[in-house]
């Protein structure tokens, strides 16, 4: 299975600040996944990155994981977030995973 992950930033492209509460972007993220009918997770985590002219910035991102998504899809949600969340850019990464579902073997009798 391939796990995809999209790293969006929350930063603003133009003003290199937070504009809104975290809540408020992870409420658009879920909205466009739900618009996808896509399985998906995410998580808020914190991180920094370098800037093409060498500056380092700390912000916050969501990190959105999709397990075996089209690839097609996969590309139509990063550009809405890039746009929705006014990015100059976002960070898909892809890997291979062993995935599996384990059930509660007392419910499986």
């Amino acid at each position: 299975m391939t796990e995809t992950k999209i790293y969006v930033g929350l930063n603003d492209s133009v003003t290199k600040k937070q504009i809104f509460e975290t809540e408020k972007y992870t409420k658009i993220m879920r909205e466009v996944c739900f618009a996808y009918h896509t399985p998906f997770s995410f998580q808020v985590s914190e991180g920094g990155y370098i800037h093409e002219n060498g500056e380092y910035t700390r912000e916050i991102s969501l990190v959105l994981t999709l397990i075996d998504g089209d690839p097609g899809v996969i590309q139509e949600i990063a550009g809405d977030l890039c746009a929705f969340f006014h990015q100059e850019s976002v960070l898909i990464t892809e890997g291979e995973v062993r995935a599996y579902y384990l059930k509660d073997p007392l419910k499986s009798s």
